[in-house]
């Protein structure tokens, strides 16, 4: 694969904040950017050259995103795949529509995983409402969650018996579901990693993760956990990109259980909110590897520089009378550093807080 190099212009399905940052990381490189989002407010549009203003399944907008961009790539998962594969037809693409697919839908996620050799909690895919009349004892106390468009704890139910497990599925709407046993966690940490081909890949050190309402509130870098344990994981996320044939920066999140083993919980086929830290933390940042990759470049060096704290400011923080939150908080971190999107939103992610 022939790299791409500056000036050429890279294309990006979604303006979002993950969108802003990848540009402002290919600008930084010397490169172009062209942006395909509907929202005329696309917090990347401000950084990019080009916005498209339209659909993200327009079909003469992806021809003219395809037709003007040396590669593609996307901010998030819940784009459609056919999109993706659509622009493959015509540019280089990652990661790939299929990689998409799978990363969008929990039963095919899930079942991918365990055929990578990885394992899961144990689940029970349910596709209609037969499926969930079988002996569900293996699987509770669980969570009830939807296969598609679930995020920060959306589209999610616990339930401890089979009769709330059916009921939960019932208010659902009836959507496909995977009901997820319950598991004796430990903690939670995730490994980002980069791969260009299966010699080229690199991962990021591994980052321990602390939710709140289902929400990423705050990563520890690294990771409280043996340096045996974290290495495994990242040996976990190179064989599962391995297995997908992945170009592009996936991120595995993984459950830490009570005896100290790994089961990966979901794969995200973009840049992660777990790896903001390493815009101040690592010679590499996670956004400058997604550029990297799509432009067929060696990834680069992952190396830590400092212990790293990250809390993930929400929307929630700003105040009903539209003062700005007590900044000054941050002053007191001996290092501190703020990232900020273009814009918040109740219970969104708007700021990244960092001290090394």
């Amino acid at each position: 694969m022939a790299a791409i190099l500056p000036p050429a212009m890279l294309g990006i399905l979604g303006g979002g904040q993950l969108g802003r940052m990848f540009a402002v990381a290919a600008k930084t490189m010397g490169y172009r950017v062209t942006v395909l989002d509907p929202d005329e407010n696309a917090p990347a549009a401000a950084f990019a050259d080009r916005h498209i203003r339209a659909p993200y399944n327009d079909p003469a907008a992806l021809r003219e995103l395809a037709d003007s961009c040396a590669a593609v790539t996307t901010e998030f998962e819940n784009v459609n795949a056919d999109a993706m594969r659509e622009l493959a037809r015509r540019t280089r693409v990652s990661p790939s529509g299929d990689c998409v697919a799978v990363a969008q839908d929990r039963i095919a996620e899930k079942a991918w995983i365990n055929k990578a050799g990885l394992p899961t909690a144990p689940y029970l895919a349910i596709e209609s409402v037969e499926d969930i009349q079988v002996d569900l004892a293996p699987y509770l106390p669980g969570i009830l969650k939807t296969a598609r468009l679930g995020y920060d704890g959306k589209g999610q139910v616990r339930v401890q018996t089979a009769d709330e497990a059916r009921a939960a599925y019932a208010n659902l709407g009836g959507q496909a579901c995977v009901l997820e046993k319950m598991l004796d966690l430990q903690l939670e940490v995730s490994a980002i990693v980069t791969r260009v081909s299966g010699a080229q890949s690199a991962v990021f050190p591994v980052a321990e993760n602390i939710h709140k309402n289902g929400i990423l509130d705050e990563s520890i870098v690294p990771a409280r956990i043996a340096p045996a344990l974290a290495a495994r994981a990242q040996d976990m996320a190179r064989k599962l990109a391995e297995a997908l044939d992945y170009v592009g920066v996936l991120a595995v999140e993984f459950f830490v259980l009570a005896d100290d083993s790994l089961v990966v919980n979901e794969i995200a086929p973009r840049p992660h909110n777990s790896g903001h830290y390493t815009l101040t933390a690592c010679l590499t940042d996670q956004f400058q590897q997604q550029v990297r990759a799509m432009c067929g470049l060696l990834p680069g060096r992952t190396d830590l520089l400092s212990p790293v704290v990250m809390v993930n400011l929400l929307g929630d923080v700003w105040k009903d009378d539209g003062h700005e939150p007590n900044w000054d908080v941050l002053a007191e971190a001996p290092t501190p550093s703020c990232t900020c999107t273009a814009r918040s939103r109740r219970g969104r992610a708007a700021r990244w807080a960092t001290s090394t």
